[in-house]
């Protein structure tokens, strides 16, 4: 999953719960930029169950934050970048 940064601190979310509650190691939460990226989540619902409580928060799919899911092979690196909101 991939939150905003300004988006995850307005919502007031903290680190240490979402560790908790998803069990994520040290690399499967990072903070790079503008961008919080969290997982992979090993759950099979976890993605439904953070997506959820995104939106209860009042954070917005596609605005505030975006799954990234997939399997790729281990040759395969993904990098991505946040930027500011351009309105």
């Amino acid at each position: 999953m991939l939150i905003r940064k300004a988006a995850f601190e307005r919502a007031g979310l903290a680190r240490a719960a979402i560790d908790a509650q998803f069990g994520l190691t040290p690399d499967e939460f990072r903070v790079e930029g503008e961008l919080v990226a969290v997982g992979p989540l090993h759950a099979d619902d976890a993605i439904v169950e953070l997506t959820e409580q995104l939106e209860s928060l009042g954070l917005v799919y596609f605005d505030d934050f975006v799954e990234l899911s997939g399997n790729w092979p281990a040759w395969l690196g993904v990098w991505v970048a946040g930027r500011s909101r351009m309105d």
